[in-house]
């Protein structure tokens, strides 16, 4: 019985594998497609898509914004959340309820009603077609998925090792540096690689605020499909799959590394 149904998931995962894969794989091979539109099956193999990525500034600016905008939005959201989080585990105060929902409502509200929210408001501040108004608003977004894993991983702290810290003199400051930031440290990178990638994935709210100053990648991906059906869009495609593919491989490699004394 249990062999059966291991080999259904070990079937229903190669399934769901292909179907996530075979789309990558297709955009893959168009992008070493010839002629100025997308085309499958291509019908002859080149690298000039992949060299006028790289020569035009319209396609490396915005992606040298993303990785920009990702980066301080994922600063911006950590430290404003690591208050907060450390706030909600150790104290009970009045409100906290309403408090922690307004903290989760990004995930509630849907994306085009927060571009238009952050539209009319950066557009009354002087925020909207900037660089800060984009990072501003791709923090607000992450900020419940940021909250969520710090305050899980401050629900197991040892909170006897602070008071050890404080008893023997540490100040607040130096107790966080020296104690609880070498503990959280992995849910530091955690909460702030997704609040990255978050920020990078985005594309509602930056179609609405960021303007053609601060224009991201997944907005110029978004109008060079919707306008011209450029080959290069395959390109960027490819090139963020094989990243991803990559770092995937490098953590799969160290945590097998990592677990062979134990097995010994």
């Amino acid at each position: 019985m249990f062999n059966g149904s291991g080999t259904l998931s070990r079937t229903l995962a190669v399934l769901v594998a292909l179907f996530i894969l075979i789309p990558m794989l297709l955009v893959a091979v168009m992008s070493f497609g010839q002629g100025s539109s997308l085309r499958f099956p291509p019908q002859s193999f080149t690298l000039d898509s992949y060299a006028a990525y790289f020569k035009s500034s319209s396609w490396t600016i915005p992606t040298l914004n993303s990785f920009v905008i990702g980066a301080f939005s994922a600063i911006l959201a950590l430290a404003i959340t690591t208050p907060a989080a450390f706030a909600f585990t150790l104290y009970d105060f009045r409100g906290k309820r309403l408090i922690r929902l307004l903290v989760m409502m990004p995930l509630m509200v849907p994306f085009i009603v927060m571009a238009l929210a952050y539209f009319f408001f950066f557009g009354r501040i002087g925020l909207l077609n900037t660089m800060a108004g984009v990072i501003i608003a791709h923090a607000c977004l992450s900020i419940p998925i940021v909250f969520l894993i710090q305050s899980a991983s401050l629900k197991g702290f040892d909170w006897t090792l602070v008071r050890a810290s404080q008893a023997c003199g540490a100040g607040a400051f130096t107790t966080f540096r020296r104690i609880c930031l070498p503990i959280l440290r992995p849910s530091f990178l955690v909460a702030g690689l997704f609040a990255f990638i978050t920020s990078f994935d985005e594309t509602v709210v930056a179609l609405f605020i960021s303007g053609r100053a601060a224009s991201t990648l997944p907005r110029r991906m978004f109008e060079s499909v919707r306008q011209e059906s450029d080959p290069i869009v395959a390109v960027v495609s490819t090139l963020l799959f094989g990243v991803v593919a990559a770092v995937a491989l490098i953590v799969a490699a160290r945590q097998r590394r990592a677990a062979r004394p134990a097995n010994r």
